[in-house]
């Protein structure tokens, strides 16, 4: 199975062009799962595992991985499905989210497929707002068109981990934090979760949030209020952007607002839980102006607090 992400780091090229590679997997049954390649660090056969005596129901040990003890989630649990019978066919994918590692214990890996951000849709409303999926698409299997859940990872792991929202109050800047009041601030994010962590945070501030849940909804949002003869920066103080989005992805979103003269100088934050070198990396290339690993809510304020200062 290693040999299948061997070449993840040859592969990051991919990521600015508005394309992604999805890692497929099953979970015990024939339906077909997803997450980004980016997030994964490792893929390998379900070692023995170590229980974990009071931990959240849906973790189900700990794997000892070259001396580094990791967390185990069952996957399929998280998602509402009963537990994952372990065999032959079980996995984990190594992953790191938000500045941690832990491991996702699912059935057969397949392969890894290359696709556009366009191939990716956000599941359809009538699923409801407790569904655990950023986005779904197709893929053809022996002729037949099938259907691929990409999972939100964010809330499979806020459900386990306690992301806490306080701010520390030697952070605040006591000299323009009622300034707050009035501004209004874009979030730009597939994961209800990831936005809820930010607008929860930031409101605590006075600030408005505007969200959007993918690239091409918030260059739209933007270019409507240019066409209507609106200035960006006074719309809106910043925006935080993801980088992975269905339709259009954060450093996509960022190219075409940095080729835009209408609005080329908006303040823009890339807010992500991909690995922190890459990101910095892409943050040159395509224009950002700060990067934040997820989720600091006292980062976030430093940043807020950052523009504001600026533009006072």
């Amino acid at each position: 199975m290693a040999n299948i992400l061997d070449s993840v780091d040859q592969r990051t090229q991919l990521v600015g062009e508005n394309r992604l590679e999805l890692l497929i997997f099953q979970l015990n049954s024939s339906q077909l799962f997803a997450i980004n390649v980016f997030k994964v660090k490792e893929v390998v056969k379900l070692p023995r595992l170590n229980s974990l005596p009071g931990s959240h129901p849906n973790i189900t040990g700990v794997a000892n991985i070259r001396g580094q003890s990791i967390p185990v989630i069952d996957l399929r649990q998280a998602i509402g499905m009963r537990p994952v019978d372990t065999d032959g066919e079980s996995n984990m994918i190594i992953t790191e989210y938000n500045r941690s590692v832990q491991a996702f214990l699912v059935g057969q890996v397949m392969n890894i497929e290359n696709l556009t951000w366009r191939d990716i849709q956000p599941p359809p409303s009538q699923v409801g707002k407790n569904n655990y999926l950023t986005a779904l698409t197709k893929l053809q299997r022996d002729g037949v068109d099938r259907l691929v859940s990409i999972i939100d990872v964010e809330k499979v792991l806020a459900e386990i981990i306690d992301y806490d929202i306080q701010i520390s109050e030697e952070v605040l800047d006591n000299n323009i934090v009622n300034h707050f009041h009035g501004r209004k601030v874009l979030i730009v994010d597939d994961s209800s979760t990831a936005r809820a962590q930010i607008r929860d945070t930031l409101s605590q501030l006075g600030l408005q949030i505007i969200e959007a849940s993918d690239g091409l909804m918030a260059l739209n949002l933007l270019k409507s209020w240019c066409d209507e003869g609106k200035n960006i920066n006074e719309e809106i103080l910043m925006m935080f952007t993801d980088a992975e989005m269905p339709e259009m992805d954060g450093y996509k979103l960022t190219h075409e607002i940095r080729n835009d003269p209408r609005m080329n100088d908006l303040y823009i934050a890339l807010n992500t839980s991909l690995s922190g070198s890459f990101n910095e990396a892409m943050v040159k290339k395509v224009g950002c102006d700060r990067f934040i690993s997820k989720f600091q809510p006292d980062l976030l304020v430093e940043v807020v607090q950052d523009r504001l200062r600026a533009v006072l």
